[in-house]
């Protein structure tokens, strides 16, 4: 592949506001062809009909052995190769196989069940941040929420939830979720040495969690593989609060920033579920996730030759005029949920059900103790984290 034109990824417009980009991209042809900031060759899709239709097509794979040839590449630390350990970055059968065997602890209906304990966590942080009037919304209360969490439901100790912001930081900014590397990137070592020794730990002492869950995990006689095992619980920590964090960060600044639906959501609180279903759309905590082409094929009429690496931006197709009415309006009234932000086809968000939750439980506590919440700040000195993957700010002063 060669590049059309200079990456518009690097520009500071789109890191302040990536919108107006997608839209001209989105207007100009169907898979553009560019290189990323990280110096990764890819065809970006835009369009919601294209990118919607491309999340599921089984010739676009997450596996780059399936697409390229293996070739060689020096393996790093334990050699996980991210390739085969979790179900991020690959495709049936050991897609179906990796995903089977956690798929029953994300079931909507045991999620709903963490309701109460969410609620909790929510309010035991407000608490400590209500009588000073002011906080960063982001270190106070959209990051330590879902860490929480899903730390709890894995069984790390609360003293190192705050770690896996640093690693996943560290991890997201290096462009590893773009990458073409086959093993894991050196950013990624510490985290895995620690689940390494963490999953040891409940192999020692079973807890009722859902490390040791996924240990006893068995299907047909299958069971995960050491490998699998921390893979999977890596993905689950990074992916348990990353995305959600950025919900709930990026979520309450357009809040913020548009009064009227601010006021909307506060006279109509049990619009939440919708207004999340909106957030989602709007703010798009995942921007784009990445396929192979497996086989040659056409987007749009456009080739797109065997071994491309595409990026199905979901936040374009999500602003999509195509897709739906004003979508650069914020509308928390909005009933029409068939955004992309959770993805489409085999590799809809396992998560999805947990992000909802934390989201409306996360809105819904804010609005309701904090009426008075306001920006503390002037918009255009927020700084966004650098990652193109997902969207989100790194620190967000409000008063109250």
């Amino acid at each position: 592949m060669t590049r059309q034109t200079i990456s518009p990824f690097s520009s500071p417009l789109y890191r302040s506001n990536p919108y107006p980009t997608y839209a001209q991209i989105r207007a100009d042809i169907p898979a553009y062809r560019t290189v990323l900031p990280n110096g990764v060759e890819v065809y970006v899709v835009t369009r919601y009909a294209d990118v919607q239709a491309g999340l599921k097509d089984s010739r676009l794979v997450k596996n780059i052995h399936n697409a390229r040839p293996a070739g060689t590449l020096e393996k790093l630390g334990i050699g996980l190769d991210m390739n085969k350990s979790n179900m991020l970055r690959s495709d049936p059968p050991e897609h179906t196989r990796l995903r089977g065997l956690v798929h029953d602890v994300f079931t909507p209906k045991y999620i709903n069940q963490l309701r109460g304990h969410v609620q909790q966590i929510a309010d035991e942080l407000l608490d400590a941040v209500q009588n000073k009037g002011q906080m960063d919304f982001i270190a106070d209360f959209a990051f330590p929420l879902p860490i929480t969490v899903i730390s709890e439901m894995l069984g790390v100790p609360a003293e190192d939830h705050r770690k896996f912001r640093r690693w996943s930081g560290a991890l997201i900014a290096s462009g590893a979720l773009s990458s073409e590397s086959f093993h894991i990137q050196p950013e990624l070592l510490p985290l895995v040495h620690y689940v390494t020794k963490l999953v040891a730990e409940h192999r020692r002492n079973p807890k009722e969690d859902m490390i040791t869950y996924m240990i006893n995990a068995e299907k047909n006689g299958d069971r995960l593989s050491e490998t699998e095992l921390i893979g999977t619980t890596v993905l689950l920590l990074i992916a348990g609060h990353e995305t959600t964090v950025n919900l709930i960060g990026n979520g309450m600044l357009a809040l913020l920033q548009d009064p009227d639906q601010l006021e909307t959501l506060k006279q109509n609180p049990a619009q939440i579920r919708l207004a999340v279903e909106e957030l989602l759309r709007y703010v798009n905590p995942v921007q784009m996730v990445n396929r192979y082409a497996a086989e040659d094929l056409e987007i749009g009429g456009m080739p797109i030759p065997k071994g491309s690496h595409l990026m199905m931006v979901v936040a374009a197709a999500n602003h999509d005029p195509a897709y739906t009415a004003n979508p650069e309006q914020l509308d928390v009234t909005h009933t029409d949920a068939k955004h992309l932000a959770f993805g489409q086809g085999i590799h809809y968000c396992l998560g999805a059900p947990l992000a909802r939750l934390e989201g409306e439980v996360a809105f819904a506590t804010v609005l309701k103790r904090l009426p008075a919440i306001h920006l503390n700040v002037d918009p255009h000195a927020l700084e966004w984290r650098p990652a193109i993957e997902l969207r989100g700010l790194n620190a967000l002063p409000v008063a109250f």
